[in-house]
């Protein structure tokens, strides 16, 4: 079993981050993801509030970007899942498909998954209508009519992008107001000839047999439900965190999330996490960037300390 300095789970912004800063130290690194660099940002279509971009950047723009820039350095790469994360002699192990490594620390950035709205036959329906990637199927709806629900960023920049390829797009949204920022307010009200806002209401059955045909949205206020007639669902509503291979004595929030201190330290000795799998109130690139650099800052500090 190889014996790491850190291993870091995720291949994110605050992963690639991570990996580069414990690299740059002169640390044995592994990093630990199954997909390609870059998690959520790849399924962005632009991505217009990162410093040093002010004409925006795509996001798999930005994350070759940042992928390139670990070309450089020494590390080794599982393409693979986290099954399960248990405390070890040297620090924590790590089982990876057929594999287990030893890491004396741990940086978790697992991020987040989008999710469900939790209505009947959504799952059977997905791919067959109802989306959580406007970028990834978007172009599938060109000139036709879909529904977007969710009020926060994600919601409103998606609508956005799918405003520019279909015919009309509803904006579902279960208060009367967005907490989305007001650039994107104001883009979505510009948008008028495409966007209807359809507000205080909720999604409540999805149409159609094999495919999506419609949506019943009940309007909270009133209690009026009525029918929208879409051929595309996307959904944005939230994340809930990859969280499946936590120890159980991890300390998370009531959402799953995790705890950590403003350096990224958890209740666990060793284990630091970044990005989207923290507990906090901003979920941005520059503060995945930004939680990285720091758990990686302190994951060598907590090596350091190791060897005094």
């Amino acid at each position: 079993m190889k014996l790491y300095d850190a291993i870091v789970v995720g291949g994110g912004p605050a992963g690639l981050t991570a990996v580069l800063y414990l690299c740059r130290s002169g640390l044995s690194v592994a990093q630990v993801e199954m997909l390609a660099p870059g998690g959520q940002i790849l399924k962005t279509e632009s991505i217009e509030n990162y410093p040093g971009f002010p004409q925006g950047v795509k996001g798999w723009e930005l994350a070759d970007t940042f992928a390139a820039h670990l070309a450089e350095y020494p590390f080794d790469r599982y393409n693979d899942a986290v099954l399960k994360m248990e405390q070890s002699a040297h620090g924590w192990t790590l089982s990876i498909g057929k594999d287990t490594i030893e890491g004396k620390t741990v940086v978790i950035c697992s991020g987040a998954n989008p999710r469900p709205l939790g209505v009947p036959r959504e799952v059977q329906l997905t791919g067959r209508g109802v989306s959580y990637c406007a970028l990834c199927d978007g172009n599938f709806f060109r000139d036709q009519v879909v529904a977007v629900v969710g009020g926060g960023n994600s919601a409103l920049e998606e609508a956005l992008y799918l405003s520019r390829i279909v015919r009309k797009l509803y904006l579902i949204h279960r208060r009367e107001g967005f907490r989305g920022a007001k650039i994107y307010q104001d883009k979505i009200r510009e948008a008028s000839d495409k966007i209807e806002l359809v507000l205080d209401s909720v999604v409540t059955e999805l149409l159609g047999e094999e495919f999506l045909g419609g949506v019943r949205v009940k309007n909270v206020k009133t209690g009026v439900e009525s029918q929208l007639d879409v051929d595309g669902l996307f959904v944005f509503v939230g994340y809930d965190p990859q969280n499946s291979f936590f120890p159980p004595e991890l300390a998370v929030d009531a959402r799953g999330f995790v705890l950590t201190d403003c350096e990224m330290r958890t209740n666990l000795p060793g284990v630091f996490a970044a990005g989207d799998i923290r507990s906090k109130l901003c979920r941005q690139v520059a503060t995945a960037v930004g939680d990285g650099a720091t758990a990686a800052t302190a994951a060598f500090t907590y090596l350091e300390q190791l060897d005094t």
